[in-house]
């Protein structure tokens, strides 16, 4: 029996011209699918939410790549998981418009391990 590591994934959330290009109304409904979206991540089976963080006092306008918007880190079961993550972008509803979450926002999903430091 292996002991298979979580893999430690870290991902870089940005909100795009869309969004700030979209009536109130419209922003209000995005606000909400990225809700659904990320309490889509927190309950997915093999996601161990670690920690978050905003850069939305210091990080103004829509971000194409760093410095993104918003980080989510977490422990996850296996790069499927990983993908089940992502996926949420492109499936999540934006209200009663056509448009899906990706329209608004995008995800990049750095992955690696945890980082153990051996003291001498």
């Amino acid at each position: 029996m292996s002991d298979k590591k979580a893999l430690r994934v870290l991902f870089c959330m940005g909100i795009n011209q869309n969004f700030f290009d979209a009536p109130r109304e419209e922003q209000l409904q995005v606000w909400a699918a990225f809700s659904e979206m990320w309490n889509g991540i927190h309950d997915l089976p093999g996601v161990e939410v670690i920690g978050n963080m905003d850069d939305d006092k210091s990080m103004v306008g829509p971000s194409d790549g760093f410095p993104w918007t918003t980080y989510l880190l977490a422990d996850v079961a296996d790069i499927e998981t990983v993908h089940a993550a992502c996926n949420l972008f492109r499936t999540t509803p934006v209200g009663e418009t056509p448009y899906k979450l990706w329209r608004y926002a995008k995800v990049e999903a750095r992955v690696g391990r945890e980082l153990i430091i051996q003291r001498a």
